[in-house]
C-alpha cells in the first residue's frame, strides 16, 4: 500500500466533493422552488401572498449568495492540491470549471457586494433557466469528479512501491 501526497489529495478530494455535491442538489432545489413560486398564478392576486412570496425569495436567494463562496474556495483548493501533486490529468479535467468560477466571480455586478442571485434579477424567467441548467451541469460534472477520485484513490493505494535498490539486492526481485 503505498500512501502518497497525491493519495491524500484524492481521498480530501472525494470527502470535499461530497459537500459540492450537496450544494448543487441544495442549488437545484432551490431554483425548482423558485421557478415555482415564478408560475403560481393564485398569489399574484393577493397581496399578503405577494410579500411573502418575496420574502422567501429573498430569503432562498440570501442563502445561495452564502454557498457561492464556499464552492469556489472547495473547488479553487482542488486545483492548488492536483498542481502541487502533480496529477496533470485531473487538474486539466477541473480547469474549466475553475476558469468559469473566476469569470462569474469577476463579473458579478460593481455595485454590489454579492456576488450572484439578486432576486430581481432571478426571478427573470431567462437567468432562472440558466440558473438551474448550471445548478444541473455543476451536479453531472461534482458526481463525475466523485467517482473519478474514488477510482485513482483506490488505484494509488493499490499501487505497490517500488523496491529499493537495497531490497532488490537483498531479497531478489520482488
Amino acid at each position: 500500500m503505498a500512501f502518497t501526497f497525491a493519495a491524500f489529495c484524492y481521498m480530501l478530494s472525494l470527502v470535499l466533493c461530497a459537500a459540492l455535491i450537496f450544494f448543487a442538489i441544495w442549488h437545484i432545489i432551490a431554483f425548482d422552488e423558485l421557478k415555482t413560486d415564478f408560475k403560481s398564478p393564485i398569489d399574484q392576486c393577493n397581496p399578503a401572498h405577494a410579500r411573502e412570496r418575496l420574502r422567501n425569495i429573498e430569503r432562498i436567494c440570501f442563502l445561495l449568495r452564502k454557498l457561492v463562496l464556499p464552492e469556489y474556495s472547495i473547488h479553487s483548493l482542488f486545483c492548488i492540491m492536483f498542481l502541487c501533486a502533480q496529477e496533470w490529468l485531473t487538474l486539466g479535467l477541473n480547469i474549466p470549471l475553475l476558469f468559469y468560477h473566476f469569470w462569474r466571480y469577476f463579473h458579478c455586478p460593481a455595485d454590489s457586494t454579492e456576488l450572484a442571485y439578486d432576486p430581481p434579477a432571478v426571478m427573470n424567467a431567462d437567468t432562472l433557466i440558466y440558473c438551474q441548467r448550471e445548478a444541473w451541469c455543476k451536479l453531472a460534472f461534482y458526481l463525475l469528479s466523485f467517482f473519478y477520485y474514488l477510482y485513482w484513490l483506490v488505484s494509488l493505494l493499490m499501487l505497490r512501491p517500488d523496491p529499493s535498490p537495497t531490497e532488490t539486492f537483498l531479497y531478489g526481485h520482488i
